[in-house]
């Protein structure tokens, strides 16, 4: 049995519900979601909380029964409060920069510039401060599209092991390897 199906989805103020089965839409402060549920899932509104209930005891349905309410969950958030991620970009020479509202400009140590187009519901903001890496900060009310973008713009120049430079998650770790023994073997 899915636990995680069971909890009850705390309802925020400000956020509205309405279910036209199969679509519940999510209407919040920073903007709207639907989410289309599976065929016998529904919906049920009870003192501030939503409670989903699965059709049948069905392996499918299990299945998808914690998966759904999560969505749901992540949709009430996104739509109430958003969601944000910041990348870091380190390294000598390595840049970033926006252009209009919708392409950034990275410089990463590449023979050529990369000109990574975000897609529409994602907002950036480059902060660049005085003894700090350079920072981009990505704003969006979807928790999927933003993961997605995030890893992407990571994956142009993921963390070196050796030296740590590149473009990481501000709270990611990285271990560096040891380099080379210098003159170790040598007699």
């Amino acid at each position: 049995m899915s636990r995680v199906g069971k909890k009850p989805i705390p309802i925020p103020a400000g956020v509205k519900v309405s279910w036209q089965s199969p679509l519940l839409t999510l209407q919040g402060a920073k903007g709207t979601h639907s989410i289309r549920l599976p065929e016998g899932f529904s919906v049920s509104q009870d003192n501030g909380f939503l409670i989903l209930t699965r059709p049948s005891d069905e392996k499918s349905d299990r299945a998808l029964h914690g998966t759904y309410r999560a969505l749901i969950q992540n949709a009430i958030i996104g739509a109430s409060q958003g969601f944000q991620k910041v990348l870091e970009v380190v390294g000598i020479g390595y840049k970033a920069e926006l252009k209009g509202s919708d392409v950034l400009i990275l410089t990463l140590g590449y023979s050529h510039d990369i000109a990574f187009v975000l897609p529409a519901g994602i907002k950036a903001q480059i902060v660049q401060e005085r003894g700090q890496n350079l920072r981009i900060v990505l704003e969006s009310t979807d928790k999927q599209l933003i993961g997605q973008v995030a890893a992407m713009l990571r994956s142009l120049r993921p963390p070196d092991p050796y030296k740590g430079k590149g473009i990481r998650y501000s709270d990611e770790v990285i271990k560096l390897k040891a380099g080379k023994a210098k003159g170790k073997g040598k007699k």
